[in-house]
């Protein structure tokens, strides 16, 4: 009888592992693809009522609103996009990463149905001479707003340079990838998008 005992919890406790290890793995994935170790993830639309997501930044949130002004002097706003998909990227002149990635933005740009916010964090800047340098050095044509007050970015919780956001048509976060993302990166989780 002991045996049995002892041979039923040790199997329980073996399926108890393998149950918590298959749990923990589906969180959250690693990007293997990434040169700079970007934390990365998404999420499938569901069925759930736009109305019902609370605004937030986790992946299924509603995006949270802002307003800022662009390079050019017009206001934009997240919420003048719905109905369209969003990449909404943060990103500084002075980061490698974000210069690797911004010829593969403005492909996708150029390629697919999609609008960029690239946001650019510009209290980390020296001068806005150098904001317009940059989009015309890499030959930018997507919406550039400036982050004068870190207001958007803090809102954001901007830690890593870039960091890219997802937006499907409803306004909700798919997609959150801290680290450049190359094209087909942006291919894969834009056609995940509504």
């Amino acid at each position: 009888m002991k045996k049995y005992i002892i041979l039923l919890v040790v199997i329980a406790m073996f399926g108890f592992a393998v149950y918590d290890l298959v749990g923990s793995t589906n969180e959250g994935e690693k990007d293997e693809n990434s040169d700079d170790g970007g934390f990365m993830m998404s999420t499938e639309p569901d069925d759930e009522s736009v109305e019902d997501a609370e605004v937030g930044l986790e992946v299924g949130s509603q995006a949270p609103d802002f307003e800022l002004k662009t390079l050019e002097g017009e206001t934009v706003k997240l919420s003048d996009y719905r109905g369209k998909r969003v990449m909404l990227n943060f990103w500084a002149t002075w980061c490698p990463p974000c210069r690797a990635e911004m010829p593969d933005m403005q492909k996708f740009y150029e390629e697919k149905d999609v609008e960029i916010l690239a946001v650019n964090l510009y209290s980390t800047e020296d001068s806005m001479e150098d904001v317009e340098e940059f989009v015309d050095e890499f030959g930018l044509t997507f919406q550039i707003p400036i982050d004068e007050d870190d207001d958007v970015s803090i809102e954001y919780q901007i830690m890593a340079y870039p960091t890219s956001y997802f937006v499907d048509s409803q306004g909700i976060i798919r997609h959150k990838s801290m680290g450049a993302m190359n094209y087909e990166m942006m291919i894969q989780e834009y056609e995940k998008m509504d």
